[in-house]
């Protein structure tokens, strides 16, 4: 039986059908890792899978949400660069045939590969999130971006923290391990009320560039409704900064 937009199996309004977090390294791509592709076998694999769970919950369109230096929304034209990280390639949201600009940010240039890497020909669309976005402001763009009839599915782009260990970006910072296990079990168990309750201050000394996405989905899922299950599919830091892929769906 054919369905209508927005509407489920049993014939309830369902917008916001299914969300994967990943994180965006340049280095998930293996063209910019090089020799050291092997080293993120596991991340991408637990990535494509993630991603591969948005599909499964038959949604019509993709909605990707990332980090950047402002809150905007962006064109299905537009693209993103990975010239910066050594490889002279663009990575286009989703339409080639219409004119774009590179505007987006690393978060969702990787997404927007990981979703290209998987061959779906959905409709795909992204939004950024300031970096210093408030987590009322965090859940309020949530809110709105689910706010639609389409069945959707949101991939969010985030890295945890980057303090962990001496070699890492941020130098090694004891904070750090508890901050990621935090978030790790909150993506684990759907759980809102802790990615909503993450400290600005504290996630931005740590360098954990999720934060505001993560928060972002929680007032997306919320604003949805219903019943979410989580499911940790990957957790590592390999560089000293935290990767963590999640499905959520509805239960």
């Amino acid at each position: 039986m054919e369905r209508r937009p927005g509407v489920g199996r049993y014939g309830c309004l369902v917008s916001l059908v299914a969300a994967a977090v990943c994180p965006h390294p340049p280095l998930l791509v293996p063209e910019v890792a090089g020799a050291a592709a092997g080293e993120l076998d596991d991340l991408r694999a637990a990535c494509d899978e993630a991603v591969g769970r948005l599909l499964a919950a038959e949604p019509e369109q993709i909605l990707l949400v990332g980090s950047g230096p402002r809150t905007t929304r962006f064109r299905p034209a537009d693209h993103g660069s990975l010239r910066p990280y050594g490889l002279d390639r663009q990575v286009r949201l989703w339409k080639v045939n219409c004119a774009g600009g590179p505007y987006l940010p690393l978060s969702l240039t990787i997404g927007a590969w990981l979703v290209g890497r998987s061959g779906t020909d959905l409709p795909r669309f992204a939004h950024s999130v300031a970096a210093d976005a408030s987590g009322a402001e965090c859940a309020q763009l949530g809110a709105e971006l689910a706010a639609v009839e389409a069945r959707t599915a949101l991939l969010v782009l985030g890295d945890g923290s980057a303090c962990r260990g001496q070699k890492a970006p941020g130098y090694d910072d004891p904070r750090a391990q508890p901050y990621d296990d935090a978030v790790a079990t909150a993506l684990a168990t759907a759980d809102t009320d802790a990615l909503l309750g993450l400290d600005p201050v504290l996630s931005a000394e740590l360098g954990a560039a999720g934060r505001a996405p993560w928060q972002v989905l929680s007032g997306a899922v919320r604003a949805a409704g219903g019943d979410w299950r989580g499911d940790l599919l990957h957790h590592t830091a390999p560089y000293g900064v935290a990767y963590l892929v999640a499905a959520w769906e509805r239960a």
